[in-house]
């Protein structure tokens, strides 16, 4: 299995789009993502590299698995 580290939040975004969500806003540094049907928002903090604990969060409330994330990328 491939590792989360060393994932900036612009690159997470983009991974998450290819999953079918779609950005709604920016609020400070945080962009707000929003997909039809799902009741979760994703706000991903734009650092140049996000913790491995957020990540997996955000991969969670997403719906998606580690593996699916990594795929996307």
């Amino acid at each position: 299995m491939a590792s989360l580290g060393n994932i900036s939040g612009r690159k997470a975004a983009r991974a998450f789009q290819k999953a079918g969500w779609q950005p709604l806003g920016q609020v400070g540094s945080h962009l707000v993502m929003v997909k039809p049907g799902i009741r979760v928002n994703l706000s991903i903090h734009q650092h140049k590299e996000l913790s491995i604990g957020t990540l997996r969060a955000l991969i969670r409330a997403s719906g998606l698995t580690v593996e699916e994330f990594l795929a996307l990328l």
